[in-house]
């Protein structure tokens, strides 16, 4: 059985941060792989300042090159709308009978889990590794967590401010090339 690690998220942009934790939990949780499952749609948070679900996933796709434990992946978008992590994971287990697959959250989303659709489903079908959020408790221990979020990013490249340190190169340039967020 192979053991895939399901972290999944919006990555408008992705960043260092997304792709240090993808590698540490799945070393810590002894993972075969993580998929960066890049979301059309997330039904609990605000639309309006995302980018097209394709231009999100080519900056996902370029982050991961040259990764051989993480993927990125647009299962979710070929999914009906909107995206319940529920449905997804269901849907996988049926296409990949040979995985086991673990669902990957952070802390913040972890409080907010009994809001989730069909959580007490999830719970009880799928292994949850929390990792820790800034502002959230809880989660694995002893992650060199990178404190960066797609959020300050997106306002730093507003206010013209460099972000070559925060995302990998190739994000990077395909944002400066592409004049995304700005």
């Amino acid at each position: 059985m192979i053991r895939t690690g399901i972290f999944g998220g919006s990555f408008n942009p992705i960043h260092n941060g997304h792709i240090s934790l993808a590698r540490q939990l799945r070393e810590k949780a002894g993972l075969d792989e993580v998929w960066l499952m890049v979301s059309p749609q997330n039904p609990l948070k605000a639309q309006a300042d995302l980018l097209d679900d394709q231009i999100r996933m080519e900056m996902a796709r370029l982050a991961v090159e040259g990764e051989t434990d993480i993927v990125a992946s647009d299962y979710e978008m070929h999914l009906p709308k909107p995206s319940y992590t529920w449905n997804t994971l269901e849907a996988l287990k049926r296409d990949y009978p040979d995985r086991e697959f673990v669902l990957m959250i952070g802390g913040d989303n972890w409080a907010l889990f009994d809001k989730w659709y069909r959580a007490d489903d999830i719970r009880n079908e799928f292994k949850i590794i929390v990792y820790p959020r800034r502002g959230s408790e809880g989660g694995i221990e002893g992650l060199d967590l990178i404190d960066i979020s797609s959020t300050d990013i997106r306002e730093r490249i507003k206010a013209g401010k460099r972000i070559s340190h925060l995302v990998p190169k190739a994000v990077a340039d395909f944002i400066t090339k592409h004049k995304l967020y700005v």
